[in-house]
């Protein structure tokens, strides 16, 4: 977890301020229905997530205001479930797809919630720089339809397609 926590702190410092251009956060964002469990679909390779497979996000509300960030990922090299848990806030108005989080401390990374669901909140691309990117969705498996649009649009943003890792679901 030292480990985890050291690696968060990295990328706090490293992502701020390295959002691709174009990229922007979705307007008529709404916590409420953001909140709950997400399945990473795919992601750039981050180390401290390297080698996980069923990764889960799950954000609830903290009594103070923030949302509580707990994410989980399987670990087959040592037998065991990883956890890092943090929290996040706006980073301005509400309505905007755009937080910063933090696993350490005070330091916080953007996270720009870019493209969204917003009739039904089953799928979101995020991102932190131009060296993180997510794909969350509320189900462990999503159309072929769902991925290649995802492809298409980070391509489009320049992100490296063929770095992609779509992440291993329903093992464990």
């Amino acid at each position: 977890m030292k480990a985890l926590a050291l690696a968060l702190l990295t990328l706090s410092f490293t992502a701020i301020a390295d959002i691709p251009a174009g990229v922007k956060p979705v307007t008529g964002f709404e916590l409420d229905r953001y909140l709950g469990r997400w399945y990473e679909i795919a992601r750039l390779d981050m180390f401290f997530e390297r080698g996980l497979s069923n990764v889960t996000a799950t954000y609830s509300m903290n009594d103070n205001g923030t949302v509580k960030v707990a994410n989980r990922g399987y670990s087959e090299k040592s037998n065991k479930w990883k956890d890092a848990n943090g929290k996040a806030k706006f980073a301005g108005d509400t309505d905007l797809g755009e937080l910063k989080v933090s696993f350490f401390g005070p330091f916080y990374a953007p996270y720009i919630v870019f493209d969204l669901d917003q009739e039904d909140y089953q799928y979101a691309f995020v991102t932190g720089s131009k060296d993180s990117l997510w794909l969350l969705s509320r189900t462990p498996t999503i159309s072929t339809e769902l991925k290649e649009r995802f492809v298409s649009m980070v391509d489009s943003y320049g992100y490296d397609t063929n770095e992609l890792i779509f992440v291993e679901q329903g093992t464990r």
